[in-house]
């Protein structure tokens, strides 16, 4: 990169000025460009590919990925242990047929119908949560009463995290998502794999009908499980949380819109699009330039950082009419939430169930939701966790 020095490079970061909401720089960049340079948390330079057109021409580009030659020295955004586990220095063929055996694995385990068939589990998770949430007092914490245990709940039921094994593992995966805390994140994670290999190990003895069963049927040694484990769980419950915070929060706030959600589990199936693409997240997750790309009018060289930025991809206004106004009938929608083309998120069916049962169930049981504080004072998560939605939801009813 030489057309700026490091220093005046702007500086990008996880901090957002209120829920829900872009900073300045952000779509700033966005203006000027569809791929820009920026310095990262970490310290490194990097490209940030800002609108809908560039983000789609990157994600079908073979000539862009997780591999990199030197991952111990290689440009970040953030330094954390989660994040580092997704980079390797295989060779870009070898990197992508990995990546395409992985994806044919999480198929077979996500695929639509077997996801549908899992259906009335999880919506028994949710009638029972609520009763929980109805017998106790107002204004009652959604996120700590539904959106956070909801999804670990549905995801951990699909995955057969073992129950009496879920508060652990997951409070280990919040230790090693913090983002602030480098140090301690990275001593946690030997513990959280060795967890997560003796997860696999009892799995083994007792297969069920569930994701970490079959892949002790495909094969695989436990320590391959066991970073599945936490790549699915790191990536699946992060999402499912924020979403479903996130979505409450976008219904009440356009009553409008949540009146042609309930009405029509149709119109409820698009909805559950319009949250995805509305939920506004940070670029995180790394890849690199396996050859001197040319876009945009613009030269990513070989070994370089690109940041894809889903989120403002998903506000481009060259593509969303009123990308800020949440619409439930909206479509096409074309959102970038899942990735797109080789790098689509295979748990994309399990996501639009949990929500759509999410949404569904809860306004359902208490149609007379509301938010028991200011919009203006929610808040995300505490402790510059990579996971986790708000720090409190709280509502009444």
């Amino acid at each position: 990169m030489t057309t700026t020095t490091h220093d005046e490079l702007p500086l990008v970061t996880l901090d957002q000025p209120t829920i829900m909401t872009f900073g300045d720089l952000r779509l700033d960049l966005q203006k000027q460009a569809g791929v820009c340079q920026i310095r990262t948390p970490a310290g490194h330079e990097a490209w940030l590919v800002t609108r809908h057109a560039e983000v789609k021409a990157l994600l079908s580009d073979t000539r862009l990925g997780r591999s990199h030659p030197d991952p111990a020295n290689a440009p970040k955004f953030l330094n954390n242990p989660m994040l580092d586990m997704l980079i390797t220095d295989a060779p870009p063929d070898v990197e992508r047929h990995e990546h395409m055996k992985k994806q044919r694995l999480y198929t077979g385990s996500f695929a639509a119908r077997r996801v549908l068939d899992q259906r009335a589990r999880v919506e028994a998770i949710a009638e029972r949560m609520i009763d929980d949430i109805l017998a106790g007092e107002q204004p009652a914490d959604l996120h700590g009463g539904f959106s956070m245990p909801f999804s670990q709940a549905a995801l951990c039921d699909m995955m057969g995290i073992p129950s009496g094994d879920r508060v652990e593992l997951l409070s280990m995966m919040d230790r090693v998502g913090n983002v602030k805390d480098e140090g301690d994140s990275y001593v946690g994670m030997d513990t959280l794999f060795g967890f997560a290999m003796r997860i696999a190990t009892q799995v083994r003895a007792e297969p069920g009908d569930n994701v970490v069963s079959r892949f002790v049927e495909a094969g695989l040694p436990d320590q391959e499980i066991a970073t599945h484990i936490v790549a699915l769980l790191f990536t699946g419950l992060s999402g499912l949380a924020s979403h479903i915070d996130y979505g409450i929060t976008l219904f009440l706030r356009n009553p409008d819109q949540l009146a042609l959600a309930t009405a029509d589990p149709d119109v409820m199936a698009k909805a559950v699009e319009e949250v995805l693409r509305a939920t506004i997240g940070s670029p995180v997750l790394p890849r690199y330039a396996h050859e001197d790309i040319e876009i945009d009018g613009r030269t990513i060289r070989q070994g370089e950082l690109v940041m894809i930025d889903f989120s403002l991809a998903n506000y481009d206004p060259r593509v969303f009419e009123e990308p800020f106004a949440f619409r439930v009938t909206r479509s096409p929608n074309p959102h970038f939430t899942f990735s797109y083309g080789m790098r689509h998120c295979t748990g994309a069916p399990l996501v639009r169930i949990v929500l759509h049962v999410a949404y569904s169930t809860l306004f359902r049981r208490i149609p007379t939701l509301k938010l028991a504080v200011p919009y203006e004072s929610l808040h995300r998560h505490p402790g510059g966790r990579l996971a986790g939605g708000l720090a409190e939801l709280p509502v009444s009813w």
